[in-house]
């Protein structure tokens, strides 16, 4: 059991790694890919643990990411909103499993409608509730990573308000 323990950890923290460098990206595009890279480790690593909720809202994250790649619509956000609720409350058997559930709705509403510095504050607020949810669930490498995200969207979007400012101010 403990070896498995150590595995999932270890899943845990190859997400930290991935997720730190998804929302270090200043590119919509590429943070989006590196994203679905992201939340597919994110599915294993949670799987091991024993969080299917937290699973669920991972691989909705990853598949969600993956259609938004090439499509951007308020009727695709809604769809996989719908989804999440759906199946999250069917899954849960507690409301403090709905956390995942939240974060992901906040995160499918964002990589669909929103862009730049909208686009992280959203990513920032979904990086709350996965933050509490991974204490939860005992993730070290998701609580890391979380408090990392925060960190990261709130540098980027300080960066992405200099670089707007700067170009106001040349013209």
């Amino acid at each position: 059991m403990m070896s498995l323990e150590i595995t999932a950890q270890a899943f845990g923290l190859l997400s930290f790694v991935l997720g730190l460098s998804t929302f270090y990206q200043k590119d919509d595009k590429r943070l989006k890919v590196v994203m679905l890279i992201f939340n597919l480790n994110h599915v294993v690593h949670y799987l091991l643990l024993g969080s299917i909720v937290s699973a669920l809202g991972a691989l909705l994250s990853a598949v969600r990411t993956a259609t938004a790649i090439h499509f951007s619509s308020k009727k695709f956000a809604f769809i996989f909103i719908a989804i999440s609720v759906v199946s999250g409350l069917a899954l849960a058997d507690n409301v403090w499993q709905l956390w995942p559930i939240v974060g992901t709705v906040i995160g499918t509403y964002s990589v669909f409608v929103l862009k730049g510095i909208k686009l992280r504050i959203g990513f920032l607020l979904g990086a709350c509730c996965w933050l509490i949810n991974n204490i939860l669930v005992g993730s070290i490498g998701g609580t890391l990573l979380e408090m990392s995200v925060i960190m990261m969207n709130t540098v980027t979007i300080c960066r992405l308000y200099r670089e707007q400012h700067t170009k106001i101010v040349a013209n």
